[in-house]
């Protein structure tokens, strides 16, 4: 009896997932609860466990895209774990290589879903003519939202046809390899060659025969070599994805770049897009945290920062302006009554907003622990979809790259954005005197559609009353 290993529902506007990483190994016994493969959406990667003990089958190799639902892997009791031979046959199409003459092989672009027809060769790890070994990463491609890293499916000499910053067409030949030219640098291949005709029980003038030939391809090694590289010649004029043109530089933009470009853009025209600003003086806010802050760490270790205050202060503002808790659905207005922030967060593959849940019933040291575990998930690539989907209203903290002012731009369907920006001393009138205070520009970004300029600049004063004394914030703590 086998299990069959399917990819899960990853939420209502993800169809598809990317087989990103095997973490055990086709015909491997595996146990309940273990990690048997990564599995990345958008922005986000799950790992899958083990739903049963027994011998596990990959069905569908990595890099490829596949459907939600579709089964993966299956996981053979331990009546299917007598037969390895079975098991061991789907390894074959890793990178679905075509053998043609000679023992080349063809490196073909996989299948990534039924809506990608193309993809972007982003990086070659090899250089042409290099040898390469079984499982070595040979090239990174990226589609619109994935990037799959293709191994090499035998060892062999690599002959790169498709340089870096071209865009092919799925099952496009972006290179060969020569599996014959393995003997020549491998020679710890050949016993997986010269089992076959020992067990063949081969007489000895053929044993000499065939360790004879293993002179042979030295020389042919040589001959190969030219044969390449007089090939190469017409690659490496265009391999580079870098053109210098005089005074200018030309490259091509990635299909994940021209993916958010395109966002980006929608965003801007299924929204009538407007922004007010404002500025809040952060003294009170700076003050209180230097009061409380070794009594915060105390008592909750983690430090009081500042995002928590601004979390707070949105919520409030949330609740005395209603419309700004909304979205437009066709022709009907969503009103909002629960309070879930996204908080913006920097990574090394982009920008994603993590959503707070609640914030309005949390206090400083749950708001400022979960942003830390945010943080944390991010930078080990454990963030997951339920973390980034919900939100009413999102934060995006310019200020930590040094942003003076920016417009930030909607994450649609919300109507409504703040931008933080970085603290500056600048003078200021207080009470007829100038006095230099630390200041920080507010902006924020909202859906004109569904509020009104009045509501969006009541929001912001709103927020900014908060931040400027802050101390009945501060008793939720």
């Amino acid at each position: 009896m086998s299990i069959d290993v399917k990819v899960p529902a990853a939420g209502e506007s993800i169809t598809s997932a990317n087989v990103a990483r095997w973490h055990k190994k086709n015909g491997d016994p595996v146990k309940v609860g273990e990690i048997l493969v990564t599995l990345e959406t958008d922005k986000v990667s799950n790992e899958l466990e083990a739903p049963a003990a027994g011998t596990l089958e990959i069905l569908v190799v990595e890099g490829e895209e596949v459907s939600i639902g579709s089964v993966i892997a299956r996981i053979a009791g331990e009546a299917g774990a007598v037969a390895p031979t079975a098991v061991a046959a789907p390894v074959a199409p890793i990178s679905s290589p075509a053998m043609v003459a000679n023992g080349v092989i063809e490196l073909k672009v996989p299948a990534a879903g039924e809506s990608i027809t193309s993809a972007n060769v982003a990086k070659w790890r090899k250089n042409d003519g290099d040898m390469v070994v079984k499982g070595e990463v040979l090239v990174t491609l990226e589609t619109d939202k994935v990037s799959n890293e293709l191994e090499a499916p035998v060892s062999g000499r690599l002959k790169i046809l498709t340089p870096e910053g071209e865009e092919v067409s799925i099952g496009a030949i972006i290179a060969t390899i020569d599996a014959s030219a393995t003997a020549t640098v491998a020679p710890a291949s050949a016993p997986l060659v010269t089992p076959p005709p020992q067990a063949v029980v081969a007489p000895a003038p053929a044993a000499k025969a065939v360790a004879t030939p293993a002179p042979a391809p030295a020389p042919s090694a040589d001959a190969v070599k030219p044969d390449f590289s007089a090939p190469v010649s017409p690659v490496e004029r265009v391999v580079p994805s870098v053109v210098s043109e005089g005074r200018t530089t030309r490259k091509k933009m990635s299909m994940l770049r021209r993916k958010i470009a395109t966002h980006l853009v929608n965003a801007q025209q299924t929204a009538a897009i407007l922004t007010t600003f404002n500025e809040v003086d952060m003294s009170s806010v700076m003050d209180l945290r230097k009061q409380v802050q070794d009594d915060f760490m105390k008592k909750h270790g983690v430090k009081l920062g500042f995002m928590s205050f601004f979390v707070k202060a949105v919520a409030q503002a949330l609740k005395d302006v209603p419309s700004v808790n909304g979205r437009i659905d066709g022709t009907d207005i969503i009103e909002n009554h629960f309070y879930d922030i996204g908080v913006a967060i920097g990574t090394e593959k982009g920008l994603i907003v993590p959503v707070l849940r609640d914030v309005d019933q949390k206090s400083f040291a749950q708001i400022e622990k979960e942003i830390l575990d945010y943080a944390k998930k991010a930078k080990d690539g454990k963030i997951t979809l339920e973390d980034l989907t919900g939100g009413v209203f999102t934060i995006s903290n310019g200020g930590t790259y040094g942003s003076l002012l920016s417009t930030p731009i909607l994450n649609p369907p919300q109507s409504g954005i703040l931008g933080m920006h970085t603290i500056q001393q600048r003078p200021v009138a207080v009470n007829g005197q100038v006095v230099i205070r630390p200041m920080m520009y507010l902006a924020l970004s909202y859906d004109h559609r569904l509020v009104d300029g009045k509501e969006a600049v009541t929001f912001l004063i709103r927020i900014k009353d908060c931040l400027e004394s802050p101390t009945r914030l501060l008793l939720e703590m």
